[in-house]
C-alpha cells in the first residue's frame, strides 16, 4: 500500500498497515497540484503498490483521489479533519494558477474509516474553518440545480448539526460528543456534496484558491455567509455571526488579497475582502414559484416545459451572479441572431446546434427506436418544399465535383422496402456552400425530393460533398471565434425520409476519412453514419413505423 500523510498521524498508520506498506508520501498540498500528483504517481509505480491509504485532511485526500484517476487504485480515506471530500466522486486540481474538478467514478474512495480520536487534537483554528467548509458542502446542496427531498433532508440536519457543535469544539477542543457531531455533520455534508451540483460558492472558492494559493478551508469559511446572503438564504447573518465568533480569519485581506486581486471579480467579494456584515437581498425562491404558479392553467406538457424552463433559467441567473451587463448582452445577442435569420438562414438553429442542444433533442428522439438507421441533426440550410425530381437525375447541375453515384435502399425493421417513400436530400457544393448561400444560383441545386420505386430503392447522382464552415459573420460565429473553436462541419449528404405510417428519419451521411470527423461543429456526427463514399454512395436506411 501507498500510505499519504504526514508524520504526526502517518507514522501511528505505518505501524498499523506493517509489512502491508510499500511506500509513503508526505508532500500531499492543498488544491492538489498536478505536479505533485506526478510525483506520487511515480513512486506509486516504482513500488508496485495496489491500494492507497490516505490519512489527514482534504490534502491528503484529495491526492489519493487524484492517484486513483489515473490508476483505479482502491482507497482507504481516514479524515483527520471535516473536509468532506472523502465521500464524493469530485476531484479538484491545480495547474498554472488555475483549479479545475470533475467528477469520475473511480476516484471516490471505496472505504471511508471515521476515527473521533483523530480530531481531539486538531486545533480550535482548523477546526473551525474545516467547520465552516463542510457547512458549505450543506448549504449549497440547498440551492443545487438537482437537489432533492433527500439532498434537503441531509442538507438541513448537517447544518443543524454543525452549527450546534463549532461553538461547542470551540469552547472545549476535548469535547468528544460535540467532535463526534461535527464529524457527523461533516458527513452528512459530504453526501449533500456528493450528490448535488456544485455551485456559485465553490466556484469562487476554487477559482480564488487556484489562482492565489489561498488555503482551501479558510476561504470556504470567509465566503460562505457572503454567498449565502447573495442567494438570498434566510440564515446569512446567524452563520455570519458563527463565524465572526471563531478564531479564524474572517475578510479575504486577512488571507492576504487586496483591491487590485479582486478587481473585475462579483460584487460579494468586495464585501467579503473586508469582512463588512453581508448585505442580504430578498429569496428569489418566492418569485420564481410566482412565475411557476403562473403556469397552472396551461395544458400539462405546455406547464412542465415552462416551469422547468423558468426555473433552470432563474437557477443559472442566479448560480452564475448574472449582471445586467450580461442580461442585455445576452438579449443583444439573441436579438441580432434574429435580425440576420431569413427565409434561408436559421440562426437560432446554428445556435441549438453548436451548443450541442440540437444533438441532445436528436438523442432523445432516436434512444425511442433503437433499431433504426441513427439520426442526425436537421440543420439550418433545410428549405421545405424541395422541387419532386425523377429517379437518375444528376443534382450537380453541371456544378465541378467529384461525380457520386448514390444507390440507397429504404426499408423497415424487417428489413421490407418502403415503396414510395419521400426522401428529400440536400447537400453542399465542393466549395462548401449550399444553394441558398449562392445568390447567383437559378433555382435549387445539389437539393431534391425523390421517391422510392416499389423495391424501396432510390438511384441518383450528385457530387461528393467537401467539409465547410458554417456561418461565421452573425452572433454565433462571433461565439465560436471568442470560444476558440471552430466553425466546420465534416463533408456530409443530408437525407430526411418520410412516408405515412412510419417515424420521420432525419439523418446525414458522413465521408469516411473526411475532415472535422473528429470534432464536427454541431456535434452531428455518429459512427453509425459515417459511410465509405469511395466509387459511389450505397447505403440502406432503416425506418420503424409510427407507433415505435
Amino acid at each position: 500500500m501507498l500510505l499519504i500523510g504526514s508524520p504526526r498521524h502517518g507514522d501511528r498508520a505505518a505501524a498499523a498497515l506493517g509489512s502491508r506498506l510499500a511506500a509513503r508520501f508526505e508532500d500531499a498540498a492543498m488544491h492538489t497540484p498536478v505536479d505533485v500528483t506526478e510525483r506520487a504517481l511515480k513512486v506509486a509505480a516504482e513500488h508496485d503498490v495496489d491500494g492507497v491509504v490516505a490519512i489527514g485532511g482534504g490534502s491528503a485526500t484529495g491526492l489519493a483521489k487524484a492517484i486513483a484517476l489515473h490508476t483505479g487504485l482502491p482507497q482507504l480515506i481516514v479524515p483527520t479533519t471535516y473536509a468532506g471530500s472523502e465521500l464524493t466522486s469530485v476531484l479538484g486540481q491545480t495547474a498554472d494558477g488555475r483549479k479545475t474538478t470533475q467528477r469520475a467514478a473511480k476516484v471516490r474512495p471505496e472505504a471511508v474509516l471515521y476515527d473521533v480520536e483523530l480530531t481531539l487534537t486538531l486545533p480550535v483554528s482548523v477546526s473551525a474553518a474545516s467547520g465552516l467548509n463542510a457547512l458549505a458542502h450543506a448549504v449549497e446542496a440547498t440551492y443545487a440545480p438537482d437537489a432533492t427531498p433527500m439532498t434537503d433532508l441531509f442538507a438541513a440536519e448537517a447544518k443543524r448539526v454543525i452549527m450546534s457543535a463549532l461553538p461547542r469544539v470551540a469552547a472545549n477542543p476535548s469535547d468528544v460528543d460535540a467532535r463526534t457531531d461535527l464529524l457527523r455533520g461533516a458527513w452528512l455534508a459530504g453526501t449533500c456534496l456528493d450528490a448535488a451540483t456544485m455551485g456559485l460558492h465553490h466556484q469562487l472558492c476554487h477559482h480564488l484558491g487556484g489562482k492565489f494559493g489561498l488555503p482551501h478551508a479558510e476561504t470556504h469559511a470567509v465566503l460562505l455567509p457572503y454567498v449565502m446572503a447573495h442567494q438570498g438564504l434566510d440564515d446569512a447573518a446567524e452563520v455570519f455571526d458563527l463565524a465572526a465568533s471563531l478564531p479564524i480569519p474572517h475578510s479575504l485581506a486577512e488571507l492576504g488579497l487586496t483591491e487590485a486581486d479582486i478587481e473585475g471579480e462579483p460584487d460579494l467579494l468586495r464585501q467579503a475582502l473586508h469582512g463588512t456584515r453581508p448585505a442580504t437581498r430578498p429569496s428569489l425562491k418566492a418569485l420564481t414559484k410566482q412565475v411557476v404558479d403562473s403556469f397552472a392553467g396551461a395544458p400539462d406538457r405546455v406547464r412542465v416545459l415552462l416551469s422547468e424552463l423558468v426555473e433552470t433559467l432563474h437557477g443559472y441567473a442566479i448560480r452564475t451572479d448574472l449582471t445586467q451587463a450580461e442580461w442585455e448582452y445576452a438579449i443583444g445577442f439573441l436579438t441580432r441572431a434574429g435580425h440576420i435569420t431569413t427565409e434561408t438562414r436559421q440562426e437560432f438553429i446554428l445556435l441549438s446546434d453548436t451548443l450541442g442542444l440540437s444533438s441532445v433533442v436528436d438523442v432523445l428522439t432516436n434512444s425511442r427506436t433503437p433499431d433504426t438507421t441513427p439520426s442526425a441533426v436537421l440543420g439550418p440550410f433545410y428549405v421545405d418544399g424541395p422541387p419532386e425530381t425523377p429517379q437518375g437525375t444528376d443534382l450537380a447541375a453541371g456544378l465541378p465535383g467529384t461525380p457520386l453515384p448514390v444507390d440507397i435502399r429504404v426499408v423497415d425493421t424487417d428489413d421490407e422496402p418502403v415503396a414510395a417513400a419521400v426522401v428529400d436530400v440536400w447537400q453542399s457544393n465542393e466549395d462548401g456552400f449550399y444553394d441558398v448561400q449562392l445568390p447567383e444560383v437559378d433555382g435549387p441545386v445539389l437539393r431534391a425530393r425523390f421517391r422510392t420505386d416499389a423495391d424501396g430503392r432510390l438511384r441518383f447522382r450528385t457530387i461528393v460533398p467537401s467539409a465547410y464552415p458554417i456561418p461565421a459573420d452573425g452572433p454565433v460565429g462571433q461565439m465560436l471565434d471568442v470560444v476558440g473553436r471552430h466553425p466546420y462541419r465534416a463533408p456530409h449528404v443530408h437525407f430526411m425520409i418520410a412516408k405515412p405510417g412510419y417515424r420521420t428519419l432525419i439523418t446525414q451521411l458522413f465521408v469516411a476519412g473526411g475532415e472535422y470527423l473528429d470534432s464536427d461543429t454541431v456535434f452531428g456526427v455518429k459512427d453509425g453514419l459515417i459511410v465509405d463514399f469511395t466509387g459511389g454512395l450505397d447505403f440502406t436506411f432503416r425506418i420503424s413505423g409510427s407507433s415505435a
